[in-house]
């Protein structure tokens, strides 16, 4: 059975031409193990380049979206599946409702926010999928770097960041997210004496 692969990224490109090479690498390197892609429903940014290269290739792309940004016109017309949620907060639980494993490429605010929740949800054993970045020109390395500090401040388990998985590699990436095994995160609130 094929696996959907929830992607988050940027509803822009950046500045640099390399993230649109390698968000188009990764979608061939996805396509040849017949993953259907997850994604916001954008036909903008980082998230337009993937719908566009998936579809490209005959793949499906299912879009989730909330209502109230339908009027924006970003919506991704091309994709075979779009559904329509009432709220952000829906669109994310759907997505991962959907999903068989999670991966970020580089973006803003709303790729951290959405990223960060399925971290604290694997940590809660609320899903067991398999996350990574796709650290694409070390985008991510600066965060890595914060997430060390958490680590070494007493904020994060380093157990528990191992469910972070980093690769700025397409084909390693795509072919991890498909041989993933399940693995329990620790719980964070568990007194130990």
């Amino acid at each position: 059975m094929s696996k959907k692969i929830l992607i988050y990224c940027g509803s822009s490109k950046g500045n640099n031409p390399v993230y649109e090479e390698e968000v188009k690498r990764l979608a061939q390197e996805l396509k040849k193990h017949d993953c259907s892609i997850i994604f916001g429903a954008g036909s903008v940014g980082l998230m337009g380049v993937m719908a566009d290269e998936y579809l490209r290739l005959g793949g499906e792309v299912i879009g989730v979206i909330p209502s109230f940004m339908q009027p924006w016109e970003v919506k991704h017309l091309g994709i075979q599946t779009c559904h329509v949620t009432e709220s952000m907060h829906e669109r994310k639980q759907l997505m991962a409702e959907l999903a068989d494993g999670v991966i970020a490429m580089p973006g803003g605010f709303g790729t951290f926010d959405e990223l960060f929740e399925m971290l604290t949800w694997k940590q809660l054993d609320l899903h067991q999928m398999p996350i990574a970045i796709f650290n694409t020109a070390g985008y991510y390395d600066l965060l890595l770097q914060q997430l060390q500090h958490m680590i070494q401040e007493g904020f994060l388990k380093e157990r528990n960041l191992t469910a972070l998985h980093v690769e700025s590699d397409a084909a390693k990436l795509a072919d991890w997210m498909m041989d993933y095994v399940p693995e329990k995160m620790e719980k964070k609130w568990i007194y130990r004496a």
